[in-house]
């Protein structure tokens, strides 16, 4: 398991493929700020409800300078039908083998009702634009999120 990323260190590259199969990179978005979240499964209820509310701010969020991705251990196949079903407008990468997920501390031990798992924990990490991390959010709610970020950032 990583350690958790503190503000002022190299976000780790990666290159996952979207859910049409092409390849994002974070290097892509060089220059733009990126707020990177972390989620454990496309088509769940809280997943749902944080990935719209992104969708329902990107405007906002695009229009302060920010581009957002979504990451889960989702194959392509099933963030398209999560794009599609929910008109969902943020990027959306596949990691099903969680080495970038990992590697940004966002898989670990979790506990739910009494029993303790691995998992993928609900993360948000924003990269400023020349690739250092900003700020880095851990065990965050999918619900509230979104808004909480924007009143952080001051946007």
């Amino acid at each position: 398991m990583s350690e958790r990323l503190q503000p002022g260190d190299v976000a780790p590259a990666f290159t996952l493929p979207d859910a049409d199969g092409n390849e994002i990179s974070l290097s892509d978005h060089k220059g733009r700020k990126v707020i990177v979240y972390f989620y454990p499964a496309a088509l769940t209820p809280g997943c749902t409800k944080q990935a719209c509310d992104f969708t329902d701010n990107l405007e906002v969020l695009a229009g302060a300078g920010y581009d957002v991705i979504g990451i889960s251990p989702d194959a392509p196949e099933k963030l398209a039908k999560f794009r599609e079903k929910e008109s969902l407008k943020v990027t959306l990468l596949a990691d099903p083998d969680k080495t970038v997920t990992e590697s940004y501390a966002a898989y670990g031990e979790k506990k739910n009702y009494g029993k303790t798992y691995m998992g993928v924990i609900r993360s948000t990490i924003i990269v400023d634009e020349h690739g250092k991390v900003e700020r880095a959010l851990y065990n965050v709610r999918a619900t509230g999120h979104v808004a909480k970020i924007i009143k952080d950032l001051g946007i």
